[in-house]
């Protein structure tokens, strides 16, 4: 018989006691034990899950999973970079955009499912400004959100709406360059969003013919728009046609530079950062093993 294969999952201890318990009993109980061993181990600040997935990886575990949504997933992904250590995907997050695009189910007994086939598959990252992203990174609109979610103490579908609705009506488009492959566009934009994976989360499909396995980002640029289409605009995401509205335009390249003179903020993956005023976004293809249905 061959050796059993190595699983550390990264759990977030603050998703509550009674949450992490049910985890840690559905693990133990569905996990192929025939297959592996695992351990759990717990964040204690911000980014520890780099650390931890590093170390893991350094340590020759066959795959790290990241328990939690896409900011979880982030971290993780960011530690096995460069390594033959695979992520796996538990999504007990919010939206959990790169989960659904991968298609792994959201119970956690269908998520360690996926685990026990031990499927890999290579997928593309992007970079943004040397910062790695699995999903999606963006400008505008959808990085004031992402601002927003993260300092609200709510969470879920109800709260994302709020503010979507909130700042809908107070939001300013720009006016913004964009380079994609040396081609230069200009537009006065709502939101720009740079997609290696299809969504936001909450089947709000961004970028739905997005491929993590093409070697190209979805650049697409929601325009200025009459605040009132906002419903339709939003209708179209979740049922797989954004990209043919006549407000969306939508690109694929390798390499993007985004500027304005005034931004500061951007997203990746769903968490805000301070940024220059000028965004270069690159893919390396093929650049993750993970573990996929």
């Amino acid at each position: 018989m061959s050796e059993k294969k190595h699983l550390v999952f990264i759990v977030n201890p603050h998703s509550g006691t009674d949450r992490i318990k049910a985890v840690q009993d559905a693990i133990d109980k569905v996990i192929d034990k025939q297959l592996y061993t695992h351990e759990l181990v717990y964040t204690k600040r911000p980014k520890h899950g780099i650390e931890l997935a590093k170390e893991a990886a350094g340590n020759g575990a066959f795959a790290v999973i990241a328990v939690g949504g896409d900011g979880s997933v982030n971290d993780v992904m960011t530690g096995l970079l460069g390594t033959d250590t695979a992520l796996g995907i538990m999504p007990k997050g919010s939206g959990n955009g790169m989960a659904r695009t991968i298609e792994i189910p959201l119970e956690i007994e269908g998520s360690i499912g996926v685990i026990n086939k031990g499927k890999v598959e290579k997928i593309d990252i992007g970079y943004a400004n040397g910062r790695p992203f699995i999903s999606n990174a963006g400008v505008g609109f959808d990085a004031l959100i992402s601002k927003k979610f993260t300092e609200s103490k709510r969470r879920g579908l109800m709260a994302y709406s709020w503010l979507i609705t909130k700042y809908l009506w107070l939001y300013k488009e720009w006016d913004w360059h964009i380079t994609i492959d040396g081609e230069k566009i200009r537009s006065k934009a709502f939101l720009i969003n740079v997609a290696n994976g299809q969504q936001f989360g909450y089947n709000f499909k961004i970028a739905p013919d997005a491929s993590y396995t093409d070697g190209l980002l979805d650049l697409i640029i929601i325009k200025k728009f009459p605040k009132i289409m906002g419903t339709p605009i939003v209708v179209r995401a979740m049922n797989g046609t954004l990209t043919k509205s006549p407000y969306v335009d939508c690109y694929r390249g390798k390499e993007i530079t985004i500027t304005h003179p005034d931004l500061k903020l951007m997203q990746t993956d769903g968490d805000a950062h301070s940024c220059t005023n000028r965004i270069e976004f690159k893919i390396a293809p093929a650049a993750l093993k993970v573990l996929v249905p």
